[in-house]
């Protein structure tokens, strides 16, 4: 077993550097796709001791079941889980290690549907006015919540947004999501009040991440938990009983923006979803709230 798994350590390096550098994936998504692989591996050498390139396909469909029976992975783990596994096998591909993928006859488990929780603009504008703009602090708030909603923002493009991405002059501001890749975003007027009377008072201030546009007492950049903190607190003082986190602002403005006449392309494009069918659950909760007003007002 040990010389099976000093293959499985090497593999993983190659593997690592494969997805970290050539495709480009962020540092939350290497670390998820490190941690399934590790699972894996530990899964074929304790039930099989083979190494990397001698795994079949049986082996891959018992992991899946594995996962399944006895750790009780919910679909959507599973999917991911499978996906680390097929991009490890690709890795070997095109480095000639195999000649053909285990996974390659192996369909992902279907994921379920899940209609995210939403807010409506009144909701919304609430809980943004509920923060108060006698200091800088309260200016920061407001200005960074303004632009995850109107701008659909997910909380790590929020918290690495650069001085050097602000291009109010043209009325837009540029993003780095998901895989390093950039999209620019126009930004609303109030957005960009908002972000101009935080900056005024933030020009004062000894930072010392200097280009980072949102920062903490200390001069540095926020955090994801000092966001969803800010925003637990603005809903508790306004009283709003839903489970708000700052995705629940992302999937408000892509509603709302649907809601307006917005085509699923351009919600697709502004949220910087790589995929249209992730953009397309909107579609289905904007047909579940239309169906609720129906029977509401059906005689």
């Amino acid at each position: 077993m040990a010389e099976n798994s000093e293959k499985w350590n090497r593999a993983a390096k190659g593997f690592k550097q494969y997805i970290k550098l050539e495709k480009g994936l962020s540092k939350n998504t290497v670390e998820a796709y490190m941690r399934d692989y590790t699972l894996f591996a530990h899964f074929i050498l304790r039930q099989y001791d083979v190494a990397p390139t001698q795994v079949e396909q049986y082996m891959v469909e018992r992991y899946l079941a594995y996962l399944f029976e006895e750790c009780n992975h919910a679909r959507t783990s599973q999917a991911r889980e499978l996906s680390g596994v097929k991009s490890f096998y690709n890795y070997l591909l095109i480095n000639d290690k195999i000649e053909a993928s285990p996974t390659e006859m192996i369909t992902t488990p279907k994921r379920s549907r899940h209609l995210p929780d939403i807010l409506t603009i009144e909701e919304i504008e609430l809980i943004i006015n509920s923060i108060p703009l006698d200091n800088i602090k309260g200016k920061r708030d407001r200005a960074m919540l303004e632009l995850l909603y109107s701008c659909g923002l997910r909380v790590s493009e929020l918290t690495s947004l650069r001085l050097s991405d602000i291009f109010f002059g043209e009325g837009y501001i540029r993003v780095m999501g998901k895989g390093s890749k950039q999209r620019l975003v126009p930004v609303g007027n109030v957005a960009r009040e908002r972000v101009m009377l935080y900056m005024d008072e933030r020009k004062a201030k000894d930072t010392k991440d200097k280009d980072i546009l949102f920062l903490n007492n200390r001069g540095k950049a926020l955090t994801r938990n000092m966001v969803f903190m800010i925003i637990r607190k603005a809903v508790e003082r306004v009283g709003i009983e839903k489970s708000v986190s700052p995705h629940t602002f992302r999937h408000s403005f892509a509603t709302h923006l649907l809601e307006g006449g917005a085509s699923i392309r351009q919600v697709q494009e502004m949220l910087g979803h790589e995929s249209i069918e992730t953009t397309e659950i909107y579609t289905h909760l904007d047909t579940s709230r239309l169906r609720d007003t129906v029977e509401k007002i059906s005689i």
